[in-house]
């Protein structure tokens, strides 16, 4: 009997462990196209200030290289594990199940180094092609069906197991790869005119917010005051199982580090510890030292994390103008000086002492905050942008890396 999934398969397509693909393709698994290698276990005494960059999940980021967070080793590195241009790093252990299969394809500017135990590295002439199906729904659901029930792992076993779609003319797996690498050097040179504009922004910043640079219009000295003079923590807390209505709550993980934009929030009901009220127009301040960079501006009324600082703005400040001041490296450098082991907390009582110049009038603390404001816009467009590249991005390769859409 003809069943319906084979009567809605179009007529030059056919059913295969890829799933749906032109006649004109083949369901391939990775180990038949290239192969999988294990990384370098290297032990503590070995990490160097300098030496070979041991490649890791740190190392990526947006399915590119990142260099923010590097360990170099000094040791013997069997040369089947040095990498080559070409190679696809892919994540295959972490803490986080998230991680998992998260990859980079790999450049000149790291051949010759290697890559650690929690990482594989696939090799295959096909590089392009392979890495943009590394982010396709179909290798993304392997991933998620072979993760260890109790180790956050796939194996190289089954990474070699793992079946795509493979067109058979190389003319058209070349072409592919060329139409989504084309989307992401759109998308990484605007990431790279976002690093500029903030680069512009952080300069500005430390002229405007220190009086070396005055806007048209504006005169009189600043005068001196402690961060403690012009605002202060909120003590205003709420228990959640004693709320009669819920509330937006906004955690750390909610707050985006350095741009300061909120990407979510919870309702308060679901939440169980305690958290602190916050008001339109208050500045939330991460004070854990790992989130000294996560600052927000609030939009409106609603909770937060005790992780947070609520900072309430007192005579002569305007709240904006504090919310920029928070961001300043004097500030940075004072919340730094926390406290704890495990999980180390800025203290108010050391920032509260720091000294700040401050115009003498709302209007120029306003134009200031004005103008970095507008920046900010700036860059939330370009970011906006990526955004929707993106979602062209995923929408391209849902179609293109299945035959769906064929380009040549």
């Amino acid at each position: 009997m003809i069943t319906q999934s084979v009567l809605s398969i179009p007529e030059d397509y056919k059913l295969t462990d890829a799933g749906v693909i032109p006649k004109g393709w083949d369901a391939k698994r990775l180990g038949d196209l290239g192969e999988c290698l294990i990384g370098l276990t290297y032990k503590p005494e070995n990490v160097r200030e300098y030496g070979a960059l041991v490649l890791r999940s740190s190392n990526i980021a947006d399915g590119r290289l990142a260099f923010d967070d590097n360990v170099y080793v000094e040791c013997d590195i069997p040369e089947r594990i040095k990498v080559k241009e070409g190679d696809i790093l892919i994540c295959v252990r972490n803490g986080s199940r998230a991680l998992i299969g998260k990859c980079a394809l790999l450049n000149k500017q790291v051949e010759g180094q290697t890559f650690g135990a929690f990482m594989s590295v696939f090799r295959t002439a096909d590089s392009e092609y392979i890495f943009h199906q590394f982010q396709s729904d179909n290798i993304q659901r392997q991933i998620h069906e072979n993760i260890g029930a109790t180790i956050n792992q796939i194996t190289n076993k089954s990474l070699n197991s793992f079946v795509v779609p493979y067109p058979a003319d190389s003319n058209e797996r070349d072409a592919i790869a060329e139409c989504l690498s084309e989307v992401d050097a759109l998308i990484a040179s605007l990431e790279k005119l976002i690093a500029k504009k903030r680069a512009i922004k952080q300069g500005a910043m430390q002229e405007l917010l220190s009086g070396k640079r005055r806007l048209a219009g504006f005169s009189g000295e600043w005068k001196v005051k402690c961060l403690g003079e012009i605002c202060s923590p909120s003590k205003e807390r709420l228990v959640p199982a004693q709320s009669l209505k819920s509330y937006k709550c906004v955690e750390l993980e909610h707050i985006e580090s350095v741009s300061g934009r909120l990407l979510g929030y919870v309702d308060s009901k679901q939440q169980l510890s305690q958290k602190t009220f916050f008001r339109r127009g208050d500045v939330l301040f991460g004070k854990l030292r790992p989130y000294l960079k996560k600052y927000w501006y609030a939009e409106f009324d609603g909770v937060c994390s005790t992780e947070i600082w609520v900072l309430k703005v007192q005579k002569p400040i305007v709240s904006q103008f504090l919310y920029y001041l928070m961001q300043t490296h004097s500030i940075l450098e004072a919340a730094k000086q926390s406290t704890g082991t495990k999980m180390p907390r800025a203290e108010w009582k050391t920032l509260e002492k720091l000294e700040l110049i401050l115009p003498s009038t709302d209007g120029e603390q306003t134009a200031i905050a004005e103008m970095l404001s507008s920046m900010d816009s700036e860059t939330l467009m370009i970011e906006q942008q990526i955004e929707k590249y993106r979602c062209i991005k995923l929408g391209m390769t849902q179609v293109l890396l299945t035959g769906k859409v064929r380009i040549v």
